[in-house]
């Protein structure tokens, strides 16, 4: 399969014929999971988080040994409408604070032996007004949606990718109109700390931005052309980079959802080495998510981004790996299999 892409029309059909899992993995760790020492279904959903893993790496019984958290960054022409409380600034703030290792996302990475990356993608240059026009030529998009897909480490075996971007929940929210229909407030949260007046000010936005890319609406890899930013285009990337590598990843929150909606809704399968790591506190984020049929393994009321919620659910994944494979079998205890 070519797994290189100049045009939008050449990664749609990376998207459509995307590697499936390894189903005698799969079978195998079922096969392990049923003689553990535990009684059947004892360790719920743990239980099919893990073979859904091995099904994906191609081992029945795998260790996680190089998770990895990539933050993407990138900054929004449209907030020149007064769509988010903080300016746009802040992000290239919260780039070198990430960078420093003074942010709640260096800390999960590495509490949880994580490596972590960070991108910043032309913060120097805004997206486009996508109430005036797409926020991105194709070029551009093409050019965020390849360092998503270099950022991606040969070595990982499990990945998070997180965003930074003033202004890029309106991007979420358009996207997900543009996907999925319904009214714009259905979609519009408070983001950074908006008020009442400053909702409804961001909902008539991304009701104009969808309206006036008409081309977006249903279709996927426009929506994220049209109406996306870089960051959200990068985190696209990485995610079908990391089908092609078979690495299982964890969706953070509603911008890194709405990026990868963008996939889904190209091939309805394309995010089936996914799971959801959290439902965060954005009010349509569990909208978003249902319409994915993902279900979160988190929801703590977060709405940080960064990949925070995401990096907090490795921890559930290398426990849920760390009972398969490291748990003994009743062969190999000596317990009987009642």
């Amino acid at each position: 399969m070519c797994q290189d892409f100049t045009t939008l029309a050449e990664f749609a059909g990376i998207l459509r014929n995307l590697p499936g899992p390894d189903e005698a993995a799969g079978a195998a760790a079922a096969a392990r999971n049923a003689q553990l020492t535990k009684p059947p279904a004892a360790l719920g959903r743990l239980e099919d988080l893990a073979q859904w893993y091995c099904s994906w790496r191609g081992d029945p019984q795998p260790r996680i040994n190089h998770p990895q958290v990539i933050i993407f960054a990138g900054n929004h022409g449209v907030t020149a409408r007064g769509v988010s409380a903080f300016p746009a600034e802040v992000t290239a703030q919260m780039v070198e604070n990430f960078r420093h290792g003074g942010a709640a996302i260096n800390q999960l990475a590495q509490i949880f032996g994580a490596r972590m990356d960070v991108h910043a993608l032309s913060l120097e240059t805004p997206t486009a007004d996508f109430t005036t026009g797409p926020a991105m030529d194709e070029e551009a998009v093409i050019d965020a949606l390849r360092t998503g897909w270099n950022a991606v480490d040969a070595e990982c075996d499990l990945l998070v990718t997180g965003e930074m971007g003033i202004g890029n929940t309106t991007s979420a929210a358009a996207i997900a109109l543009a996907l999925f229909g319904g009214d714009a407030q259905d979609w519009t949260g408070a983001g950074t700390g908006l008020g009442a007046d400053g909702i409804a000010l961001k909902s008539r936005i991304v009701a104009e931005g969808v309206a006036f890319n008409r081309s977006a609406q249903r279709n996927g890899l426009e929506a994220l052309r049209c109406l996306g930013g870089r960051e959200l285009a990068a985190m696209a990337g990485a995610i079908t980079r990391a089908r092609v590598m078979r690495i299982p990843v964890i969706l953070d929150g509603f911008i890194c959802s709405a990026a990868a909606a963008c996939l889904q809704a190209v091939d309805a399968s394309a995010l089936d080495h996914v799971v959801a790591g959290h439902q965060s506190a954005e009010a349509a984020h569990a909208a978003l998510l249902d319409k994915m049929g993902k279900t979160p393994l988190l929801a703590l009321e977060m709405r940080l981004g960064e990949g925070s919620g995401a990096a907090l659910a490795i921890s559930i994944l290398q426990g849920a790996i760390a009972c398969h494979s490291g748990m003994a079998t009743f062969a190999e205890a000596g317990v009987t299999d009642g």
